[in-house]
């Protein structure tokens, strides 16, 4: 096995820097719809895909299984009947009993998918080989990486399609629980800053690369944190590959280089995008200073902290223009079909919806009997993703197959309309 560089070396004269005191003002939060809408338009795709990887991931895939038989880690907003029937465009279901599908259109989905991450393959060992190099200790835990494999783009058995392929970059703990390094490549060493850095004008050791800035419309820097911010990017960059260790804790340079980490991490996912409680475990894991979760909020020209979606998720500004990818991989453009069939499946349960509707006015007007428990299923209200109704085999067989989204706001048209997807 190679060996590996040490972390432990001193670092070059130029990036030995007086410590200075970190910034004590509060910053505040302010909305980017645009990025909002970024986070919210994802809406249900996690276990939108993890379901349909449960159904077409095996080798070849089941014609139907068993509605019961869906993995319980698969983190449906609510249960999973009414999950599948709000996109019968990619899930087809069957009563007695009840079983689900893949459509011919979501099997054709997923095989371009499967082509996109063969073709994608050499990208996402290097990405993975970076967040390992991170690492101090050279080693993820596996339960980890596997939580952000929808991050990183990885296909669903990447421990078997992705791992052995590449032998001279992964290995395994003896006991399975930890993902190592086995060779660090200097060559891919160079954080997303550096290759801007390089590209806008040169790069050398010690440089005060400077991060790109960006605000939401109207939004006003106190003048005390814009005179601290403008020394803080005039401080060397260390890149997140080199070690950090001499650097004075709780110091403006070690938080230069704790955004260098978070810049980087982001930078190395496909939505250039991240659960918080996600960012968090793996900052943990990369031993980062305590503090580091305020780091987020003290910078927001170069990360957004978005609410939606009952969660928190830290966007890396740059990466976007408005609500859109500025490089899209092509990993997000299979995703972005997968929405688009998402939506498609709403349009039709919509449609769906009115036509029993209309037909139901017509028949009461022409005096013909209207059923109150028929009335009440064809206007069943679905807003409260968290409300404990039932559906069980008697809802399958009336056919009631629809859920109006719930949605925090509006998109105003400072965000643009939402695109199809």
């Amino acid at each position: 096995m190679p060996l590996l560089p040490a972390r432990a070396r001193r670092a070059p004269a130029a990036l030995l820097v007086p410590a200075r005191g970190l910034l004590e003002a509060r910053v505040p939060w302010a909305r980017d719809r645009a990025l909002d809408h970024a986070v919210e338009r994802e809406r249900h795709l996690v276990p939108f895909l993890l379901a349909k990887d449960a159904l077409l991931a095996a080798t070849p895939p089941p014609h139907a299984v068993p509605l019961h038989s869906l993995p319980s880690a698969i983190p449906f907003p609510f249960r999973p009947l009414r999950f599948l029937r709000l996109y019968p465009s990619a899930f087809a279901l069957s009563p007695h009993p009840i079983e689900v599908s893949p459509t011919p259109r979501l099997s054709a989905l997923h095989a371009a998918e499967a082509q996109v991450v063969d073709a994608t393959r050499p990208d996402s060992a290097d990405r993975l080989l970076r967040l390992l190099m991170l690492a101090p200790s050279r080693a993820l835990p596996l339960r980890l990486v596997a939580r952000l494999r929808l991050d990183l783009g990885l296909a669903p058995d990447f421990q078997r399609s992705l791992l052995p392929i590449y032998p001279d970059y992964f290995a395994l703990s003896p006991d399975g629980t930890f993902l190592e390094l086995v060779c660090y490549r200097k060559d891919l060493a160079v954080s997303a800053m550096q290759s801007y850095a390089q590209r806008t004008g040169g790069y050398k050791v010690g440089d005060a690369v400077a991060f790109p800035l960006s605000f939401p419309r109207g939004f006003e820097l106190d003048k005390k944190v814009r005179k601290w911010l403008d020394e803080w990017q005039r401080l060397p960059y260390i890149s997140p590959y080199e070690d950090g260790s001499h650097l004075a804790p709780r110091s403006d340079i070690t938080e230069k280089r704790t955004v260098a980490v978070l810049h980087e991490v982001l930078s190395l996912t496909v939505g250039k995008k991240m659960e918080k409680e996600v960012l968090v475990k793996l900052g943990e894991a990369l031993r980062l200073p305590p503090g580091f979760r305020k780091v987020v909020a003290r910078h927001p020209g170069i990360f957004y902290m978005s609410h939606k979606l009952r969660t928190q998720t830290v966007v890396l500004r740059e990466s976007y223009r408005r609500h859109m990818l500025v490089d899209k991989h092509p990993m997000m453009g299979i995703r972005y079909q997968y929405l688009h069939l998402m939506h498609m499946g709403k349009e039709e349960v919509g449609k769906g919806k009115g036509k029993d509707r209309k037909s139901s006015r017509g028949e009461h007007m022409i005096g013909e009997e209207f059923s109150a428990e028929g009335e009440d299923d064809d206007n069943e209200d679905y807003d409260d993703e968290e409300d404990g109704d039932e559906l069980d085999e008697e809802d399958m067989e009336a056919g009631i197959a629809s859920e109006d989204e719930e949605s925090d706001d509006g998109i105003d048209e400072d965000t643009g309309s939402q695109i199809a997807h």
